[in-house]
């Protein structure tokens, strides 16, 4: 039998797929990060319309669309008053095509990433297929990413690192003297900072800054998408952007493994960049009311949490068998240890979900806790 490579056999399947696999059909989910709104109205009628009139048919751009990549640098010069070329965008399959492809540019065999721990399950496997090693920094008690700690971990053989915010698994979001820590020690380092910020509209305290606002030199590489900011999670349609430089290097990574991101959905992106907002203001209000449930909820049972200040994710410390206690009733919740070590003694919780199912999945985890304690 033919053997596997190396890079492969140092991966496995995400744990959060390991738990939604255990569970049964009628479980009420809490693992899944996927928002519950439908995709805006305009954007589904411009994938219609495209595909209607033809113009879907073909092979785009490489790097995207030249309209797609205009309204994504619109909505950054808007969003964050970067001056971003549109030259200088690539639309991907998802935000997980964009991660994946900027740490193949980046990352050399052998070269260390700093990532956070506990941190999305992507950023540690995407470093071992790109042949480096994921060298994991804890995070503060208030679950945001200590740019002292980035700091402290930067070694000859650090190629990059990681920042997110707001956060998966953890809601965090980083404040804005942060940020601009993040963008000084990328220049000052001469490493790559990798900046996730899939997350962005879902803001509940504070505002989203991204180190590209900050940065003196081309060490910043932002990755983002519509699947959070728009309710587009099966549409894949993300982009990642930098200085032409790096964009070159990542476009011959993109052009390989994936030609160019799906034609529909790059029109289906580009109206919801370019239409009514409302969506974004509606999910946020509405994420917003299911953390303040979803915390009320585990305060009566006992449980501590760290407050979410975004995404739609929390991370309560919880008893060894809580996980199972959950899966058994019904509620699907995943381990933290599955997001890294960091994460060992804490569950994560996605509260994306109706707010009846999310009262009735409280009372279950009440139940589950105290059969543990």
């Amino acid at each position: 039998m033919p053997k596997f490579s190396d890079r492969v056999e140092r991966i496995s399947i995400s744990g959060i797929r390991e738990v939604f696999e255990a569970a049964g059909d009628d479980a009420i989910n809490l693992g899944l990060g996927q928002p519950d709104f439908p995709t805006p109205a305009h954007a589904r009628a411009a994938a219609v319309d495209a595909i209607e009139s033809g113009k879907a048919d073909a092979y785009t751009e490489n790097k995207g669309t030249a309209s797609l990549r205009e309204a994504i640098a619109e909505k950054h010069r808007t969003d964050q008053g970067i001056g971003l070329d549109p030259a200088n965008v690539i639309a991907t399959a998802g935000g997980s095509e964009a991660l994946h492809i900027a740490l193949e540019a980046h990352v050399s065999a052998g070269e260390e990433v700093i990532v956070p721990d506990p941190g999305f399950v992507s950023y540690d496997a995407l470093t071992k297929l790109a042949g480096g090693e994921p060298v994991p920094v804890p995070l503060r008690e208030n679950l945001t990413i200590d740019p002292a700690a980035v700091e402290a971990a930067i070694t000859e053989d650090t190629a990059a690192f990681v920042v997110n915010s707001p956060g998966n698994p953890t809601g965090a979001v980083s404040s804005e003297a942060d940020v601009r820590e993040f963008a000084r020690i990328a220049d000052e380092h001469d490493v790559l900072c990798l900046s996730d910020e899939v997350y962005e509209y879902t803001v509940f305290e504070g505002e989203h800054h991204s180190p590209m606002e900050f940065a003196e030199t081309d060490s910043v590489v932002v990755v983002n998408s519509a699947s959070k900011l728009f309710s587009m999670t099966g549409w894949r349609l993300g982009w990642v952007y930098g200085s032409a430089e790096r964009v070159d290097r990542m476009l011959r990574v993109h052009q390989y493994a994936q030609a160019c991101a799906s034609a529909p959905a790059q029109y289906a992106a580009e109206a919801a960049l370019r239409g009514d907002r409302g969506i974004v203001t509606e999910m946020t209000d509405s994420f917003e009311r299911r953390r303040d449930i979803l915390l009320d909820g585990l305060s009566d049972a006992g449980i501590d949490c760290p407050t979410p200040k975004g995404a739609f994710y929390a991370m309560p410390r919880v008893p060894e068998g809580f996980v199972d206690e959950c899966l058994d009733r019904g509620v699907i919740v995943v381990p933290g240890e599955a997001f890294g070590e960091g994460g060992r003694g804490s569950a994560r919780i996605s509260y994306a979900t109706d707010e009846d199912e999310l009262r009735e999945a409280i009372s279950t985890m009440t139940e589950a806790y105290e059969a543990v304690q």
